[in-house]
């Protein structure tokens, strides 16, 4: 594929996001921006949260993870279902019943004002960096087969992409990004059907013939019964629960397409559907990096030092251009979701959680929007920051630990809503910020010496339930003592 076909087909994806922007922006406001005026179809907002839950890492990574650990995600998925259930019947009525905009505000009534901030900032540090790191991913992509052959610098490149996040997200937000998601699920569920389609034909199998050998392979195996084990199968199912708890229940960019449905019964059918289909997607990428290391194995192709790359090297170098488009447009599909989504929620999140910006009545409609506009300038300018950062690290073991340190910080969420949620104590409010910084300081280490401190033991994912117990320790240990009445 020839870099200007990349491009054009990245321009015309971007035109048809533009008319979707167009068709829902019209007559938009603070309301249309942070909760989609409450009036989005449940179905809807499901189908666009698929695309929101799979970003460029998935896109590219899942399928590289099956050379090393089979389809052994797979019991991370089961997990989801578990705590998807959670999110529905518990958090989801939750803030419904008090109406809350912004998630974190739970905090402070729960709480106090310190409880609330700490919620707040951890979900802005953990939202920045992880965002920053899924976009630095694919603008990666489209600098080496694209811009590097036109010399077109790598900042200009972010900022080229995260100017157009802006312009069509910067009036409609939530409203907008609901529908546009839509879109990029379907692109990007296509982009993975077709590759699996074009793969087994190259090695004339029928999908039937298809499916045969990637059971009989030896990358189908799920489960891991050596509790010493990352892929440790109870492990990796209770991981999964406690990760689609925080990460989605406790993460203001995915729970603001949940309220901005009709009702709390739209919301959670919104909830169950998506979570059912979100299995069964993310079983379609496992099954992808079979077929992908299938292929190589066949056509004696060299893996990659990085099974991140073995995806785009496969479609765009050896199965044709309509494969390399195909991947290109699913690539692009899982970058705007995650990026849109994230500057939406980090600008509602710090509109309203340090802002006030719904408390502010003496502001018009016209002051709240320029304000709102202020801030999501300025976090799409972090954003280029950070992502530039990336770049200039240049050093893949280092930024896939900031994005670890990025997920550790879901941690003291966890522990935080835990204790409000199956509790009834009080905490002194001024100590939480300590306790939530010590939690995921405390749980790095214990990952990093684990071996020699339990006897060979690895953490894997359920270091973020350990993340969680400490903070909930912590928030036990310093509670308020009861206020007895004169």
């Amino acid at each position: 594929m020839t870099p200007s076909t990349i491009f054009i087909a990245f321009l015309a994806y971007t035109a048809l996001l533009f008319y979707i922007t167009w068709l829902t922006a019209r007559k938009a406001n603070s309301d249309s921006f942070f909760i989609g005026n409450k009036a989005s179809p449940w179905y809807v907002v499901a189908y666009g949260m698929i695309g929101a839950s799979l970003s460029g890492v998935t896109f590219m990574s899942v399928p590289g993870w099956v050379g090393s650990t089979g389809f052994t995600y797979f019991m991370v998925l089961v997990g989801y279902l578990f705590g998807y259930t959670v999110i529905a019947t518990v958090l989801m009525p939750m803030y419904y019943r008090l109406n809350l905009t912004s998630i974190y505000s739970y905090l402070e009534q729960r709480f106090g004002f310190w409880s609330y901030k700490t919620g707040a900032f951890f979900f802005l540090l953990s939202r920045t960096i992880g965002a920053s790191f899924r976009m630095f991913l694919v603008v990666n992509v489209l600098q080496i087969f694209v811009f590097d052959a036109w010399n077109v610098p790598f900042g200009l490149t972010v900022a080229i992409f995260i100017t157009l996040i802006i312009l069509y997200t910067f009036k409609g937000g939530i409203k907008t990004i609901i529908w546009t998601d839509t879109l990029q699920t379907t692109f990007m569920l296509v982009a993975v059907g077709v590759s699996i389609y074009l793969i087994s034909k190259d090695l004339q199998f029928s999908f039937g013939g298809l499916i045969s050998n990637v059971v009989h392979s030896d990358y189908s195996k799920m489960i891991v019964t050596d509790w010493h084990s990352k892929q440790f199968f109870i492990k990796q199912i209770l991981s999964g629960m406690f990760i689609s708890i925080v990460m989605t229940g406790l993460d203001q960019e995915m729970m603001q397409k949940n309220l901005s449905c009709r009702n709390i019964k739209d919301a959670q059918k919104n909830m169950f559907t998506f979570s059912t289909v979100l299995v069964f997607v993310n079983l379609m990428f496992l099954f992808l990096g079979a077929v992908l290391y299938l292929y190589a194995t066949k056509h004696s192709i060299q893996l990659p030092e990085r099974s991140d790359d073995l995806f785009p090297i496969i479609a765009i170098r050896f199965l044709g251009p309509l494969a390399g488009l195909v991947f290109i447009i699913g690539l692009i599909s899982a970058a705007y979701p995650s990026a849109d989504g994230a500057l939406t929620s980090l600008t509602t999140s710090f509109s309203i959680d340090f802002l006030g910006l719904n408390k502010r009545d003496n502001l018009s409609e016209l002051q709240k929007q320029r304000i709102r506009y202020a801030v999501h300038i300025s976090f799409a300018i972090l954003l280029l920051v950070v992502i530039i950062v990336f770049r200039s690290i240049n050093d893949r073991a280092v930024i896939d630990k900031l994005f670890t340190v990025a997920g550790y910080t879901y941690g003291p969420l966890l522990g935080l809503y835990s204790f409000g949620l199956f509790t009834k104590l009080s905490v002194k409010d001024r100590i939480v910020p300590f306790i939530a910084v010590a939690s995921p300081v405390i749980c790095y280490f214990l990952s990093e010496y684990s071996v020699q401190l339990f006897g060979g033991y690895k953490f894997g994912f359920e270091l973020l339930i350990l993340n969680g117990m400490i903070t909930f320790i912590g928030l036990w240990l310093f509670r308020a003592k009861p206020t007895i009445a004169s």
